[in-house]
């Protein structure tokens, strides 16, 4: 264990799988306390197994955090168990993916309520008590959606661009109390979901290495890569980076068109 985050403790969303998971590895790793929050229970009680921390560096909450209600409680649940909350990582989030006129409302709603509106609900409850404590770090885990649009994924990019929105706004209000709150934006990256819809066509080889081969360097990112992105930006070795948006995409969103 290495002591980067050490004092840190953090409110983690979305911690059970995928990239979720190996922040909050990472993060017990340097050295912080963490409080993970899931709402699947199950795989939520597997990870707090997995993950193996000492008591009391490790609490959670099964939440959903599309409700105010919920997140309040597991932020109160959250300082009994590690201290004051000083340090929140919005990772939860879901893919609501189609065409425009054919996204209902429901699937509209879902789709803000989770990766935008669940994402305020948790800094709306964190916010107080780090301006009370003179400061504080926030970090939204965006995406590249956040800046480019994939045909056929409306409404997500939609509701990360706002996210984007919301993470300059909240930097700007409270920059003066010492809270820093900026944005990771991840590209595709090797979790459990994006193996799934490669293994949804006739060649699941095939379908990932086209995936790959629009990457300039024909790879895409482990969940590990993105979780020490995000350990940097919650630790206090960037202390006056605010209202950014760090891309970690392995150069794709920057390449106009591959080479022939």
């Amino acid at each position: 264990m290495s002591d980067r985050l050490v004092g840190k403790r953090i409110f983690l969303t979305g911690a059970a799988q995928g990239i979720g998971l190996a922040i909050a590895q990472q993060c017990l790793k340097e050295g912080a306390k963490l409080f993970i929050v899931d709402r699947d229970g199950p795989l939520l009680r597997e990870t707090v197994a997995k993950l193996g921390a000492s008591e009391g560096a490790l609490g959670h909450a099964e939440a959903d955090i599309s409700d105010m209600t919920a997140i309040a409680a597991a932020m109160i649940s959250a300082e009994k168990t590690i201290g004051p909350v000083n340090a929140l990582i919005n990772n939860a989030g879901i893919n609501v993916f189609g065409s425009p006129l054919e996204t209902t409302d429901a699937e509209w709603l879902r789709c803000f309520d989770v990766n935008l509106k669940g994402a305020w609900n948790c800094c709306k409850a964190v916010l107080p008590g780090m301006i009370s404590a003179g400061g504080g770090a926030i970090l939204n885990i965006a995406s590249t959606h956040s800046f480019t649009i994939i045909p056929h994924t409306f409404p997500y990019p939609l509701a990360k661009h706002a996210l984007l929105g919301l993470t300059k706004s909240l930097a700007l209000e409270y920059a003066a109390s010492g809270v820093r709150v900026n944005a990771l934006a991840p590209g595709y990256v090797e979790t459990q979901k994006n193996i799934d819809y490669w293994n949804s066509f006739a060649d699941p080889a095939k379908a990932r290495a086209e995936t790959l081969a629009l990457h300039p360097g024909k790879r895409i990112a482990t969940t590990t890569e993105i979780a020490k992105a995000a350990v940097f930006m919650i630790s206090d070795e960037c202390p006056f980076m605010n209202a950014a948006c760090l891309t970690v995409d392995g150069g794709l969103s920057v390449l106009q068109h591959a080479a022939q």
